[in-house]
């Protein structure tokens, strides 16, 4: 039987982007953080399509079609926003709307803004929740101004997303399988 997981797509920063990120987020880290759970450098990534519990097999076949023969975005980290809820930085450059546009799932309407995750909010109270969005906007504020190197994303990955053993946990991700992007046109 074939098998089945929970899927996306994503580009993966090079280590010398995470140091560069990591040591902006020590130089604003000026501000408390209560109600916040902060992501790992580990589980950096920009998602470029969620497709949900699928077939591992017949996904990463459609992805490496879609996929083949996209040159290679050059991107950085630069500027940072929120979603209600969300603190991320913002990734700026050329080529990663298309391959984005290439690996979202068909019927995905929604408009796509290219980001990695830095920290999530605690469930709460409305008025902690509250507090804690205005702590995301300072954070947000102070790292505005964060331009990484840029880099050429040569892959595209395929990872599997699957809930902690632990509760209230992060998810565990891991890379199903890797797909090669053309270098950089």
């Amino acid at each position: 039987m074939a098998e089945r997981a929970r899927l996306f797509s994503a580009v993966i920063p090079p280590p010398g982007v995470v140091t560069a990120l990591r040591r902006a987020l020590r130089q604003a880290g000026h501000h408390r953080s209560p109600g916040l759970r902060w992501t790992t450098r580990d589980r950096w990534h920009i998602t470029l399509g969620f497709y949900g519990t699928d077939l591992i097999e017949q996904r990463a076949e459609w992805l490496r079609t879609r996929l083949a023969g996209l040159a290679a975005p050059v991107v950085r980290i630069e500027g940072s926003g929120s979603f209600r809820g969300v603190l991320w930085m913002g990734v700026r450059g050329s080529g990663l709307d298309v391959v984005a546009a290439a690996a979202r799932p068909d019927g995905e309407n929604r408009p796509y803004v290219a980001h990695l995750t830095l920290a999530l909010a605690r469930r709460g109270t409305w008025a902690q929740e509250r507090r804690t969005q205005a702590v995301i906007e300072r954070w947000r504020t102070s790292l505005a101004e964060v331009r990484s190197p840029e880099w050429a994303a040569t892959e595209v990955v395929l990872m599997r997303s699957e809930a902690s053993r632990e509760p209230g946990g992060a998810p565990l991700y891991s890379v199903v399988t890797r797909f090669a992007l053309d270098a950089p046109g």
